[in-house]
């Protein structure tokens, strides 16, 4: 590809209208300037200036996205299965928080609510608040990062029960900050050459049909972890992804969850529900714990809260969440106004457009597709179909007889799927499983026609690997 004049301008191709779009679908797109019209020129300049350590799924550049779907700078169409790591269940630039967003920035863009206190930081909160499970009392810290905000739930923790240790589980993923990679239970990339991580921080194993770990066995291993190394008394917190994300979207089973909340309870331990990536309609419930009728005591929020925009937060108990003395919780840019503007308009679209059902429409038909795609494009390496709602994940083997993961299959999908327009992510500790992201806004018109460059995908892949 060939450099291109900075002063010239890329026309992006207009999509599809979809018969089934739930708002007005896309018919004019503007020209937008734009410095470089090639991926390759701007993927040298990042090479350039973007430590390497920042690793990016695609080689693409994108110049406008609409709902489920996105235009590189060179103005290819691609239908968005991962809507920016489940950011985006409103979709790309939903309207209504966009105007919600700009609004806000005609009056003020930041003031720290530290310093000059803003009303939609406050009427977050309260919405928050009363969408969390429980009839207690609540209360919500905003920060500005999902890794920010588990920081924060485990702070709060041991100030309330003045106790230091955390259990997390394996295969779990928190963030990679120093103190949250040392919860996070997967070594590469993120937790590869820069320990040592904080102390008195304990894994216990996440019960997975797939490593023959039932419940009874995790809840034994755990049992075990408190005899030996992880004295009750001494632990603040059991932190747990009600449905593993970077992990391999495996939800929690339902007794699982229960036991752990009447561990907690008999040893005054605070139980965090890590929502980040669940939470806000991804599994078909605002939280995706509340599919097993617990309620936690701290909840970590953020990605798709404000539809696009960087905002994250803890819920908790009132109680609970007041045990840190004033000034021990904040940051400079939590509860960003915008954000905040953002995150009430994207809640009310959530509520208003039926989004809830929605996801729970989207998952059950991802796994029927995915159910015939795997048995005409690829018999016997499709080995689990899995989720919550719109939380779906599908895993590759090599064979069934073996069930070993595949990896390899799984990056020639991708690589495939995006030859053909379509953008997927992989996930799970063997990196052979593809999970689903969708926007929750996205047509059955732009969902079938994703579903069927999958399929084209899945058996190019096939075709290549037998070849290779």
């Amino acid at each position: 590809m060939t450099q291109k004049s900075k002063t010239s301008k890329t026309k992006i191709k207009p999509a599809t209208a979809a018969a089934e779009a739930p708002r007005t679908p896309l018919t004019v797109v503007p020209d937008l300037p734009i410095e470089q019209q090639s991926n390759a020129a701007l993927l040298r300049r990042r090479t350039q200036a973007v430590p390497r350590g920042v690793a990016s799924a695609t080689p693409i550049f994108a110049s406008y996205a609409e709902n489920a779907e996105l235009w590189d700078v060179e103005g290819n169409r691609f239908i968005d299965f991962v809507g920016g790591i489940a950011v985006l269940n409103t979709g790309h630039r939903h309207p209504r928080v966009v105007a919600a967003a700009k609004a806000q920035e005609d009056l003020y863009t930041h003031t720290s609510f530290q310093v000059v206190q803003y009303e939609p930081y406050v009427a977050l909160a309260e919405r928050l608040n009363a969408l969390a499970p429980g009839d207690h009392p609540k209360k919500t810290l905003l920060v500005t990062t999902g890794a920010e905000a588990v920081e924060n739930a485990v702070k709060i923790a041991r100030a309330a029960t003045g106790r230091p240790g955390v259990i997390a589980f394996t295969g779990s993923y928190h963030g990679r900050t120093l103190l949250t990679l040392g919860l996070t239970g997967k070594i590469s990339p993120y937790k590869k050459d820069v320990g040592p991580f904080p102390s008195d921080i304990y894994r216990a194993p996440f019960p997975n049909a797939r490593d023959g770990i039932s419940v009874q066995d995790a809840l034994t291993a755990l049992n075990n972890l408190m005899l030996t190394d992880a004295q009750p008394e001494r632990i603040a917190a059991i932190i747990i992804e009600p449905v593993l994300g970077e992990g391999g979207y495996t939800p929690v089973p339902f007794e699982m969850m229960q036991a752990l909340r009447a561990l907690c309870d008999k040893h005054g331990i605070m139980l965090i529900a890590d929502e980040i990536q669940a939470g806000f309609g991804r599994t078909g419930k605002w939280f995706a714990i509340e599919h097993s009728g617990v309620v936690p005591d701290l909840i970590t929020v953020a990605k798709s809260m404000a539809g696009g925009y960087p905002i994250a937060g803890v819920i908790g108990r009132a109680d609970v969440m007041d045990a840190m003395i004033p000034g021990g919780l904040g940051g400079t840019y939590g509860g960003n106004p915008v954000a905040c503007a953002a995150a009430l308009a994207a809640i009310d679209v959530i509520e208003e457009e039926g989004l809830l059902a929605r996801s729970t429409e989207i998952g059950d038909h991802f796994k029927v597709r995915f159910a015939e795609i795997g048995a005409r494009a690829a018999p016997f390496r499709l080995w689990d179909i899995r989720g919550l709602g719109g939380m779906v994940a599908v895993e590759f083997v090599t064979d069934f007889s073996t069930a070993a993961p595949d990896a390899d299959l799984t990056k020639r999908v991708v690589a495939h799927a995006l030859q053909r327009g379509l953008i997927l992510l992989s996930c799970g500790l063997h990196g052979n499983a593809l999970r689903i992201m969708v926007p929750l806004t996205a047509s059955d018109a732009v969902i079938d026609e994703g579903l069927a460059i999958f399929e084209a995908a899945l058996t190019a892949a096939v075709a290549e690997q037998q070849q290779a």
